[in-house]
């Protein structure tokens, strides 16, 4: 039983760390090494990762109207 509650709270916390975007770069580098490992670059770290993503999100107009 507690086996079973540990299973549910682990699966529910990584849904909500999936809905946040928390687990934005695991799936990166999931991306990564899936597309990517056979070329010589390296996958980015994740502080680069992550101003990359900031420079991608907020840059340019982003307005509706």
């Amino acid at each position: 039983m507690i086996e079973r509650l540990r299973t549910r709270l682990a699966r529910i916390w990584r849904g909500v760390r999936q809905a946040s975007g928390d687990d934005a770069y695991e799936r990166y580098l999931e991306h990564w090494r899936t597309h990517h490992a056979g070329e010589r670059a390296r996958p980015m770290d994740r502080k680069t990762f992550y101003a990359t993503e900031q420079e991608r999100k907020w840059s340019g107009v982003n307005r509706c109207c």
